[in-house]
């Protein structure tokens, strides 16, 4: 007998995230570009983060015919959130400036490169980068290192910094509730095993 799923977030109906998923408004507006190998992975934090904020927009794909309407959004100013030797701190824009489109590339490091390597525009983009020593609490993830943050975590740090006071911490909710029932699926021996600390 095959388990029933919620049809929105695809989790066991006993495990559904949808009642921890916030519905935030931000200034900003987040434009989620996620490579398609992301979709089916079970922790799809992009998802999460585009279901909890009301200006938010997901596109799934590696090459986005539609950029030049998507980017061109009237009253806001298009960034790339991806680092960069000319990638400007989030800190340098406030309240005051116009407010952002946030474009964020979902994919692992390679993939993303990859999206910008086919997408010219987007590549062009003016970048942001977050602050330096951002730390996950994606446990179940070998992470590049010190400040590599899931998407839906990325995504809370930079609207904290563009928006403060606001809080988007609602956002964490269903992620931390994710890794917690993957954890609780794994079994503790074997979390500690794979994941705990070496």
């Amino acid at each position: 007998m095959s388990r029933i799923e919620c049809p929105r977030c695809l989790r066991p109906q006993s495990h559904c995230l949808c009642p921890l998923i916030p519905s935030l408004d931000s200034r900003t507006r987040v434009l989620l570009l996620q490579h398609p190998s992301e979709v089916s992975h079970a922790l799809n934090t992009a998802r999460l983060a585009a279901w909890g904020l009301n200006n938010a927009e997901l596109i799934v794909g590696e090459v986005f015919e539609d950029l030049p309407r998507l980017l061109n959004q009237p009253g806001y100013q298009a960034r790339l959130l991806f680092p960069g030797e000319d990638a400007q701190p989030m800190q340098a824009y406030g309240a005051t400036s116009e407010p952002l489109l946030l474009v964020v590339p979902d994919g692992t490091w390679r993939k993303a490169r990859k999206m910008l390597h086919l997408n010219p525009l987007l590549a062009a983009l003016p970048r942001v980068t977050l602050a330096e020593g951002g730390v996950s609490r994606y446990r179940l993830r070998k992470a590049p290192g010190p400040g590599a943050l899931s998407t839906v975590e990325a995504i809370v740090q930079a609207l904290e910094s563009l928006e403060a006071p606001a809080s988007f911490a609602p956002l964490l909710k269903p992620f931390e509730a994710l890794i917690e029932g993957q954890i609780a699926a794994m079994g503790e021996e074997v979390f500690q095993r794979n994941h705990g600390p070496k």
